[in-house]
């Protein structure tokens, strides 16, 4: 009980077995301690029966005789490792040094339990490891050729007494470190290092063992990485007591040092420039001192890229390790030296530039009479430019038709001169282009108009794309070296500087076309003195004072300037007041007369005086505007809109400036009555099914007229929420004749219309809904007669809407169903009461006999 709960002081399990002169470590530990963290130990080391003390944390003087020198050298010494363990350590242990070993720690404990000391036996053993390599020569060197193989042994044997198992691992020098290349465990398995698994599962690299305790490395398809200097590390190990494997020593010898000779592929020629039609020579050169048999496999990858990728490429020619070419008709492939293959391109054309690769590959035989391929290698690539053959020939523009004022025609030649010199597959065609001309240096970049490519299709540009398809612009081949550009009607914004460029084409292997060389002419400019258009037009009152119901009439003088035989398209326009609510915006559009003199009504949509305006035409620059019985609605400012069209291209009238006259003022003077409309209800919250009676009251001021010189025109509108914030519903309206119109209605509910009075019209909602709430107002158009007879229409008068509210009856709502519900419950209670009787009258009747009994003064004993 006092071991497990107290202190414990630990050493390894003995025995500990070492090799002479190798350093030896034995840790001690304490745990479950108290006092300070850091604890104290000492070592005592015996060889039979006594302890001689070596070495203590805390006493200097603690050392004996025969260990001060030791101690003192540092062939013994002591290492913490953390406060509760040290590492005694002994370098070059020697046979001497074979016995217990004693790690003891001093109490700090406030009761002594548990150990204070641990033993160890250490056993020392002679150096039995010896480790060489081939042929006894500390060290070769190997010089081998890409994708050779090659083979390096190695000799370990141990004559140790004890039972113990070798380590061995190949490693590889690549810098100032050495890497693991393949490795036998002292467990009996093959451990590959880093980077070396692929290889190892492909075969490419084994570890086998020989006679007389050879270890042979085996390395295939040797590559650059595998150059370097090469050892074999040994080290010998024994299980412990605890039956966990202890490494006790460790040797090494270095074997060989591989130097690898590269394979390379370069193209021997650097960027190269030829012409058109010659032959392009490149030669691929395989740089290798492999001295045996092997064959060589070349590939040539054409691309246009630099940057894509040898899938991207496209295989020009191949030529296997059987010296088996690949068919083609304009590329050949020749084997100019044993490792020199040439490639010759005859008749290049310019889709032959671009970039070159060689890819070589390098075929070993085997044993077995099959090839193996050792390694594989791509040239970089080789840009090669083709120069196309530019013919020379010279371009000339020159206008044979030039306009002298708008409308007149152009036309312009483009033409090739000194041709003699081309060949027969070289073709031409041209592309028109347009400069705009400009006042400032401002740069214009010049409008394509049109553009032919290779095969004479004619592609036509934005600017040129309508009126080309409207025949206005004419392209054409006047003659194998002429070509023309033909304006029907030029115009204003045709002026500016023309010019044209000629494409020369020259035909491939494959019979496509390919631009070459481009020529361009020297510009020539269309442009004419011209003055800007000038138009003047008058409107003049006839009348200068009439009443309403007269006629209103004024007319339009016309007068221009610089337009050559113009034509006159009037439009009149009223301005009336902000107050007219058929027209909010302001302006209205009333009648027009086109440059054809033709007539059309535009906004004026009063149905009963249709023909109450006339737009006609008196003389060539004079138009005159007539307004029948002209109302007061109709008061506003009038004004002539004129535009001025000169004959276009094609019989069509092009525009060329507009006008605007002076304002013409219809005014009339207001002497009749005032009207003011207001909407009253005796009772505006009724129920539903109730009749809702709604008043549209007229009141007027000021003059007064007789009731029947005047007459209204009455609208009723609904805005279906508490706030005006929704569209107004037309419920139905009276117009002055008596007509009475209503709108279709989706409830139950109907609406009647009726004028009461002079001045007062009655608005009724028979059987009201819950939709029929909201605000209810009403539009009122007054008609006036004035002296002459004529009717005259007054501004609209809207009245302030006043809110209906329909509620609901709630005793008329279920006074049915409750009398209907209470009857209901009466019968079905009688009925009930019916049925209960019956069936306990017939149904469920019970016969009850009893025994008689004598009347007698005393009763039986068996009744007491």
């Amino acid at each position: 009980l006092a071991f497990c709960r107290g202190r414990v002081v630990r050493v390894p399990k003995g025995p500990l077995i070492r090799v002479v002169g190798t350093e030896v470590v034995i840790p001690c530990s304490v745990s479950d301690y108290d006092g300070p963290s850091e604890q104290n130990f000492d070592w005592e080391f015996s060889w039979e029966t006594d302890f001689v003390r070596i070495v203590s944390t805390w006493d200097s003087t603690f050392t004996s005789e025969e260990y001060q020198k030791r101690v003192g050298n540092g062939d013994i010494k002591l290492r913490r490792s953390s406060n509760n363990a040290v590492e005694l350590v002994i370098r070059n242990i020697q046979p001497t040094d074979q016995g217990r070993y004693k790690c003891s720690t001093p109490s700090t404990d406030a009761t002594v339990q548990g150990n204070y000391d641990a033993e160890v036996q250490v056993k020392v053993i002679s150096d039995g490891l010896s480790v060489s390599g081939s042929k006894a020569r500390s060290s070769m060197s190997l010089r081998l050729s890409e994708g050779d193989s090659f083979k390096l042994r190695c000799s370990a044997i141990t004559t140790s007494p004890e039972h113990t198992h070798l380590h061995l691992t190949w490693q590889i020098k690549s810098g100032s470190t050495w890497r693991d290349i393949l490795s036998l465990t002292h467990e009996g398995k093959f451990q590959p290092g880093p980077g070396y698994e692929e290889r190892y599962r492909n075969g490419d690299i084994r570890l086998d063992t020989g006679a007389n305790d050879t270890y042979q490395l085996s390395v295939s398809q040797a590559s650059s990485v595998d150059g370097g200097a090469y050892r074999c590390l040994v080290s010998e190990w024994v299980r412990g007591a605890d039956s966990s494997w202890q490494k006790i020593q460790e040797k090494s010898v270095e074997i060989a040092t591989v130097a690898i000779q590269q394979t390379d592929v370069v193209i021997s020629t650097s960027n190269v420039s030829v012409t058109e039609r010659d032959s392009l020579d490149l030669t691929c050169n395989i740089t290798t001192d492999r001295s045996g048999i092997f064959q060589a496999e070349v590939m040539w990858y054409f691309s246009a890229s630099p940057d894509d990728t040898l899938s991207d490429a496209q295989v020009l020619l191949s030529m296997d390790h059987d010296s088996v070419v690949s068919d083609s008709t304009l590329i050949s492939l020749s084997h100019v030296e044993r490792n020199s293959y040439s490639l010759l391109v005859r008749d290049v054309d310019v889709e032959d530039s671009g970039y070159y690769y060689c890819q070589a590959a390098v075929w070993v035989p085997l044993h077995n009479g099959s090839w193996h391929k050792v390694v594989e290698r791509t040239s970089a690539p080789v840009s090669v430019v083709v120069t196309a053959l530019e013919p020379d020939y010279e371009v000339f523009l020159n206008a044979s038709k030039t306009p002298k004022f708008s409308d007149d025609p152009t036309e312009l030649n483009c033409r090739i001169t000194n041709t003699e010199d081309t060949e027969a597959n070289i073709r031409f065609t041209v592309s028109w282009y347009y400069r705009k001309r400009l006042r400032s240096d401002d740069v214009v970049t010049e409008e394509l108009l049109a553009t032919m490519d290779a095969d004479w299709t004619l592609l036509l540009g934005d600017r040129s794309r309508e009126r080309a398809q409207n025949g206005e612009i004419i392209f054409s081949k006047k003659a194998v070296d002429t070509f023309s550009l033909r304006i029907q009607w030029t115009s204003e914004s045709d002026r500016g500087d023309y010019f044209c460029v000629i494409s020369a084409w020259s035909r491939q292997r494959n019979n496509s076309w390919v631009k070459s060389k481009d020529v361009t002419s020297a510009s020539v400019s269309i442009f004419w003195a011209t003055q800007d258009y000038m138009l003047t037009v008058e409107a003049v009152k006839l009348k200068p004072f009439f009443v309403a119901g007269h006629t209103f009439e004024m007319t339009c003088k016309v007068s221009s300037k610089n337009i050559k035989t113009p034509r006159y398209s009037v439009l009149i326009t009223a301005e009336k007041p902000l107050t007219d609510q058929s027209n909010p915006n302001g302006t209205t559009r009333i009648i027009s007369l086109n440059q054809d003199s033709v007539v059309r009504l535009e906004d004026w949509t009063d149905q009963t005086r249709v023909d109450g305006v006339v737009l006609e035409k008196v003389q060539e620059n004079e138009f005159r505007y007539r307004m029948y019985q002209t109302q007061i609605s109709d008061a506003g400012l009038y004004r002539c809109v004129v535009t001025a069209w000169s004959p276009g291209g094609g019989g069509m009238w092009r525009e060329a400036v507009n006008g605007l006259s002076n304002p013409i003022q219809i005014d009339f003077q207001m002497s009749g009555p005032v009207f003011n409309v207001s909407v009253h209800s005796d009772n505006p919250t009724i129920y539903q099914g109730e009749l809702a009676d709604l008043l549209c009251i007229v009141t007027m001021e000021g003059m007064a007229l007789e009731p029947d010189d005047m007459s209204f025109d009455v609208s009723w509108f609904a805005v279906r929420s508490f706030a005006l914030d929704r569209e107004p519903v037309l419920l139905a309206s009276l117009d002055r004749r008596g007509i009475v119109m209503q709108s279709r209605r989706n409830g139950s509910s109907d609406l009647s219309l009726e004028r009461i009075s002079p001045l007062e019209f009655r608005l009724r909602v028979h059987g009201c809904e819950d939709h029929d709430f909201g605000n209810h107002y009403c539009v009122v158009t007054p008609w006036v007669r004035s002296a002459t007879g004529i009717w005259q229409r007054e501004p609209d008068i809207k009245a302030k809407p006043i809110f209906l509210s329909v509620k609901m009856d709630v005793l008329n709502a279920f006074k049915y169903p409750l009398l209907i519900g209470i009857g209901l419950a009466t019968v079905i209670g009688l009925l009930s009461c019916l049925i209960g009787y019956c069936s306990s009258r017939w149904c469920c009747r019970k016969e009850v006999q009893e025994t008689r009994r004598e009347r007698r003064r005393l009763m039986s004993m068996e009744m007491d």
